[in-house]
């Protein structure tokens, strides 16, 4: 009989404890196999945070954020100065505009004229405490209605000539936010997910196309190829984009000379979102930035600064499922070692027997190491099967016990309707959002690739708690077995 026959045979010679001993590696397995799938999950989230996240500077006017505040607005010649920064991998700029429906604004325009106060009280429609930002009429139909809370920010009390009476703000329609921008980017600096359709191609030259949140497109039954107007000029639908949010879906991006020309403000910018090269560089490149282009010119702010707290989270999370999966590991090569010392013991006097026949260590060794791997083979496939289903659980519980201490900040659903929040993102500091969301945000997968790399370290450590066994039948004497008989 073979080796590799006996082997196998001897590993069902006591059926009993071979489904024990299946059982019991099949839970140490499958714990290390998750624990690694949950390794392997936050170390691409890590990753990704650090790339697309972890390095984006946004710079707006000093004073000024969005449509609130006041200042002088940046400069294609900022943006010049920007990109000369050390360290800043590249600049992108950004123009906001707030479109209205044309329909709409009219009929506010009729109802000031009347007497009534339109929203936004003397600044123009529909913008907070008087500002007079740049704002174009739209064939577009807002996909948010107003609903309460519109109403109530958008009213204005109007005082007569004794200051005593006071008159509601009329319903009116929440703008549109256009954004033009020089990549293909979202407002936070990360890459536009389309779901449909392509890009706008040359995004520093102008364009007649725009890309459109898929719940605007749907509010005005348009899809790709559709046209829709923008002051008098017409656009093309060249793609739909999923913003994640419901005000990040009322949007659209249009090239950013495209944008700058229908605001009539050549070469003026509302935000710029700098990237810098590495995590390393970022509060050294934050201090040239705010220098070089001044205090009094410019605030640059690290608008995810809080999200280094998810970053850490998330890296105690990895320290712990490696720590566990080595822990599982040990424990599966434990059990082997353990098993495989009773199993040489019991079998002494057939060690004795085949020593006496002639059968080399070698060949006896081989023997409990297979029988070994055998155990470890069928421990392998229940516990494979048992990391596909629950790792994404343990995934989710590790995470979950560490996101409680992660800092809250975040850009999707911000105020005014931005894909991002505000043009160029929320200050440092902002409680909006939450890295609770992207800590969650984590996905678990058990892929043949990372369950094969645990089996392979399994099998690694099953090997070593074998031969440890195997080589005590060097030192069992034939003859000492023998004469016991």
């Amino acid at each position: 009989m073979s080796v590799l026959a006996r082997s196998v045979g001897n590993a069902f010679r006591n059926r009993v404890r071979t489904a024990a001993v299946v059982a019991v590696l099949a839970v140490a397995i499958g714990l290390a196999l998750s624990m690694l799938v949950a390794n392997q999950a936050v170390t691409g989230k890590v990753a990704e945070l650090n790339a697309s996240v972890g390095t984006v500077l946004t710079v707006n006017p000093a004073g000024g954020q969005g449509f609130e505040g006041g200042g002088e607005p940046l400069t294609a010649a900022q943006a010049a100065t920007a990109a000369k920064v050390p360290n800043v991998s590249s600049v992108v700029g950004t123009k906001a505009l707030r479109l209205r429906n044309a329909a709409a604004a009219a009929a506010e325009a009729a109802a000031s004229q009347t007497g009534q106060a339109g929203p936004g009280g003397q600044g123009g429609p529909g913008l907070p405490g008087g500002q007079s930002a740049t704002s174009v009429t739209t064939s577009l139909r807002a996909a948010i209605d107003a609903g309460t809370l519109g109403n109530r920010n958008q009213s204005s009390g109007t005082t007569g000539g004794t200051g005593s009476t006071s008159q509601s703000a009329p319903a009116f329609s929440l703008p549109v936010t256009a954004t033009g921008i020089g990549a293909e980017v979202d407002s936070s600096g990360k890459a536009l997910q389309l779901t449909q359709g392509t890009g706008l191609g040359n995004y520093t030259a102008s364009s007649a196309g725009a890309l459109l949140g898929i719940t605007l497109a749907e509010k005005n039954n348009l899809k790709v190829g559709s046209t829709f107007t923008i002051g008098d000029k017409t656009f093309t639908v060249k793609g739909l984009f999923d913003a994640g949010t419901a005000f990040g879906n009322n949007a659209l991006y249009l090239t950013l000379p495209t944008a700058q020309s229908l605001a009539a403000l050549p070469g003026e910018l509302s935000s710029m979102i700098v990237t810098v090269n590495s995590m390393e560089n970022v509060d050294a490149a934050k201090t040239a930035l705010q220098t070089a282009l001044g205090t009094d010119k410019a605030d640059v702010s690290q608008g995810q600064r809080n999200l280094q707290t998810a970053v850490s989270s998330l890296d105690s999370v990895k320290n712990i499922s490696f720590i566990a999966f080595a822990a599982a590991l040990a424990t599966a090569g434990l059990i082997i070692l353990l098993i495989m010392v009773m199993l040489v013991r019991e079998r002494r006097r057939e060690i004795g027997v085949l020593k006496a026949i002639g059968a080399p260590n070698r060949t006896i060794g081989l023997q409990f190491v297979l029988e070994a791997l055998v155990l470890v083979a069928l421990g392998s496939a229940v516990g494979a099967a048992v990391a596909s289903f629950a790792s994404g659980g343990i995934a989710s519980a590790l995470i979950s016990s560490n996101s409680t201490t992660a800092a809250a900040t975040g850009r999707r659903g911000g105020p005014g309707g931005f894909p991002g929040g505000f043009p160029g993102g929320f200050p440092e500091g902002n409680p909006l959002g939450g890295a609770n969301q992207l800590l969650t945000s984590v996905t678990a997968s058990a892929s043949p690739g990372v369950i094969a790399a645990g089996i392979a370290a399994v099998f690694g450590v099953a090997i070593i708690g074998a031969l440890v066994p195997a080589l005590l039948t060097a030192r069992i004497r034939p003859i000492e077995v023998l004469r016991g008989e």
